[in-house]
């Protein structure tokens, strides 16, 4: 089995749609969609996903199925419950007197590095971020979910593996976001979401592909053969978009800190 997450373009979270600039992005992902054999194709229901895979979508004449589960991942921190939490992240802002919600995947380094319970595989659900939000709930929920589509093609969770009751080379592709991409890969390969969400940087209309590996009968692991794949980018010369990264030196004002 082959799964493919493909990020949406350069986004306008304010309208839920894409910028010109990621409207291009789609177009540029559209000329190779034939190449990347999109197999069945899923769409998470917000506007700029969908938005993405429209192009891709008519260009290779594939049906998308929307899955409401494949939305970004919409877990959030209630800062007002814990004082530690409210120096973990930049910016904390108030309305009305109280901290607006944060997303789980925005703490500073000084925070999450000195505590090794985010990165261990089940201590984060005890973590303080998991205490003040539903961080837990909600990927419990998700990759529940996501079993449910594997099994329904033969691949059945079994600990920290699949179990293989009917072989596939059938193609997935998610069309989707980056926290949602990392909960679900940081499922299939048994890792902390928070090792990913603060590990990898997945650019707009990036791909990333991840193939089961079959070495004993019956028994499948998910491996990546690429991650944040951005080659249709730049091989039409168009440079990719710097949403999800942050500043690259503390110097670069003008980028996100």
């Amino acid at each position: 089995m082959r799964l493919l997450f493909i990020r949406h373009g350069d986004p306008d979270y304010i309208n839920d749609t894409l910028t010109e600039k990621g409207h291009k992005e789609a177009m540029l992902l559209a000329g190779i969609a034939d190449r990347l054999n999109l197999g069945t194709c899923y769409v998470s229901p917000l506007g700029r996903a969908r938005d993405t895979a429209s192009y891709s979508l008519e260009k290779t004449g594939k049906p998308g199925t929307v899955l409401n589960w494949l939305e970004e991942f919409p877990a959030r921190v209630d800062l007002n419950l814990s004082e530690e939490l409210q120096g973990a992240y930049n910016d904390c802002k108030k309305f009305n007197g109280k901290y607006i919600p944060r997303i789980p995947w925005d703490l500073l380094p000084s925070y999450w590095t000195k505590r090794p319970e985010y990165l261990d595989r089940e201590a984060w659900r005890n973590s303080e971020v998991a205490r003040c939000s539903d961080t837990v709930q909600l990927y419990d929920s998700v990759t529940g979910k996501f079993d449910a589509l594997l099994a329904e093609r033969g691949y059945i969770r079994e600990g920290f593996r699949y179990r293989v009751e009917r072989e596939s080379k059938e193609t997935i592709t998610f069309f989707c976001h980056f926290g949602i991409t990392c909960v679900l890969l940081s499922h299939l390969w048994n890792v902390s979401p928070f090792a990913l969400w603060h590990s990898l940087v997945l650019a707009p209309t990036s791909v990333s592909e991840v193939v089961t590996e079959e070495r004993e009968k019956g028994c499948a692991s998910f491996r990546a053969t690429k991650l944040g794949d951005q080659s249709h980018l730049l091989l039409a010369g168009e440079a990719p978009s710097f949403a999800a990264r942050f500043c690259e030196v503390f110097s670069d004002k003008e980028y996100r800190h």
